[in-house]
């Protein structure tokens, strides 16, 4: 009865029939709770100068391409101390817009920034993308080395992504499809993947490492530069940064990408992108430090709120690790993850704080991801006070075997690609670790899975932990090569299978675990790497509801 009583409470947390405290949070409020020393972040601050785009020849009719307004705009406010460069109501066409310091591009309500489909207008440029350093078309929106920059209002910038987008078959419906391959471009051999252009398929060909061509003359390139999409707004190597109200949608790759940056502020911002839309992350936060993320909504096509810090020896070289980071009161609708770290973590995460979060439909909930090879350590990470609702996936997941493949299979992928390989491996410096990594008060409604925990066999997930959480699945948690793993107040309720299975895990502690009888053995405890797994004995009616099995040694476990 207890457990049916808990399962209500859940059903009308998650949908919305009683509804956790998630009002608009201050910028004061952001600190508080936080379970690590940081400094606070640097605000931007600009003088009142105001100039309108209008002021230097732009035309808001969707057809005049407003490029060289929007640069002598940015240009005069920059020259004059900085200042405020309006967006008024229209639909404003344009090519790449570079951010100077000083300049706080304020979108009023009704404007629309529209990027340009041509391609020529878009150079390509030295830059980092998915982690390694490469070439690719300059971004729509873009800032270098700058500092006291701002993208505010209540407008909305559209990169125009399905210009540049290739899609896959499977991610549509056969009418969708059919209006797609009618309307132009190029298909691959297959007949599985459309392209815009020729130029595109030709650097998707090139490419071995997802969507970086392993070709590195320039010449080469520009000949496919079509397949060189930009993410859409890009910040490098700069300080103090506001991104404070607009829409950013229809990004040609990922939507906001910070990269080697500190001091910044995401807020207030409605983040989309066509669920279907490939590498259509939101927000790639990437070798930054001193970070603000709150009361923003996101609706993507891939990783919602994502931490990286490079990709294997160009993320090592780099040497710059995504830290001090705090993340609240966030709504991620579609997305493969609504919360995110990796697969290119080659740098480092840490020092993170992520709460009063809500996931609606995201093919997994916490998501962690890494492979052989990357290097790089993943530690401090608080999570907590996260609902989620209608998970098909994990609702977390820690996957140390990433491939590229998206928590549900595409039609072109294939399970064993990340299969789990029991290969004992050197530990040198291309070995990710995550470690020290603590969530509680996390409530979930109607999961795949409940939770999936692998670590690497020469590199265990170490200190985790599980509290007072509830998580609804159609299975349970399962622990692989996890060392120190805890689980205390945690309820798993609906599964078809054992509600927890530890497989070749060392130092496991469950205390409080509450599971829902369904005829098979709640918890299965297995491999013969296995060690130090102690239970609480008043969760169990006898020890025979603890399975022990292929290969496992009952002096295993411990009932105390």
């Amino acid at each position: 009865m207890k457990l049916i009583m808990i399962r209500a409470v859940l059903t009308l947390v998650l949908t919305g029939m009683i509804l956790p405290s998630f009002a608009q949070q201050s910028l004061e409020s952001m600190y508080e709770g936080v379970e690590f020393d940081m400094p606070k972040v640097k605000e931007t601050s600009f003088p009142d100068l105001e100039k309108n785009i209008t002021e230097y020849g732009a035309v808001g009719d969707g057809v005049f391409k407003n490029s060289e307004a929007f640069k002598a705009a940015i240009e005069a406010v920059n020259s004059n101390g900085g200042g405020k460069v309006v967006v008024s109501r229209g639909i404003w066409l344009t090519g790449p817009i570079t951010l100077l310091s000083n300049v706080n591009l304020h979108l009023e309500d009704g404007a629309l920034i529209l990027f340009s489909r041509d391609f020529d207008d878009y150079p390509l440029v030295d830059t980092s993308f998915e982690g390694l350093n490469t070439v690719r078309c300059i971004s729509p929106i873009n800032a270098y080395r700058v500092e006291n920059i701002a993208i505010t209002g209540k407008g909305t910038i559209d990169g125009n992504g399905d210009a540049w987008r290739f899609v896959k078959k499977g991610k549509m419906t056969e009418a969708q499809w059919k209006k797609l391959v009618n309307s132009g471009g190029v298909l691959d051999a297959k007949g599985q993947i459309w392209f815009p252009t020729q130029g595109s398929l030709d650097g998707y060909n090139a490419s071995s490492s997802f969507n970086v061509p392993d070709i590195k003359d320039r010449a080469a390139l520009e000949k496919m530069k079509d397949f060189l999409r930009p993410v859409m707004v890009s910040i490098r190597e700069s300080k103090r940064v506001l991104l404070d109200g607009p829409t950013f949608q229809n990004s040609p790759a990922w939507n906001i990408h910070p990269l080697m940056s500190e001091d910044i502020i995401v807020r207030n911002l409605n983040v989309r992108n066509p669920w279907y839309s490939q590498n259509g992350d939101g927000l790639d936060l990437e070798s930054c430090k001193n970070v603000l993320i709150y009361n923003n909504t996101f609706d993507v096509g891939d990783d919602a709120i994502c931490f990286k810090s490079g990709k294997d020896k160009d993320g090592r070289d780099r040497g710059m690790p995504t830290e001090n980071v705090i993340v609240k009161n966030n709504i991620v609708y579609h997305a493969h993850g609504g919360f995110v770290v990796g697969s290119e973590m080659s740098g480092g995460v840490k020092n993170v704080h992520v709460s009063n979060c809500t996931f609606i439909g995201t093919d997994v909930g916490l998501r962690f991801k890494s492979t052989r090879g990357r290097g790089g350590v993943v530690e401090n990470i608080w999570i907590s006070n996260i609902h989620m609702i209608g998970i098909p996936g994990e609702a977390i997941r820690f996957n140390m075997f990433y491939s590229g493949n998206s928590p549900i299979l595409e039609d072109d992928q294939n399970a064993e690609d990340e299969a789990r390989d029991e290969t004992l491996l050197p530990v040198t410096e291309e070995t990710p670790s995550f470690q020290n990594i603590s969530m509680k008060d996390i409530y979930v409604s109607g999961s795949g899975i409940a939770g999936f925990f692998m670590g690497l066999p020469e590199m265990k997930l170490k200190n985790v932990s599980l509290e007072n959480s509830v998580l609804e699945a159609e299975k349970g948690i399962t622990a692989i090569d996890a060392s120190g793993l805890v689980l205390k107040n945690v309820k798993v309720l609906g599964t078809k299978d054992s509600s927890l299975t530890v497989y070749n895990s060392e130092g496991v502690s469950v205390s409080g675990f509450s599971f829902e009888e369904n005829g098979v053995s709640p918890v299965r405890v297995l491999g013969n790497k296995t060690s130090d797994i102690t239970f609480d004995k008043k969760d169990f009616k006898s020890a025979s509801e603890i399975s022990i099995g292929s290969g496992a040694s009952e002096a295993a476990v411990k009932l105390k």
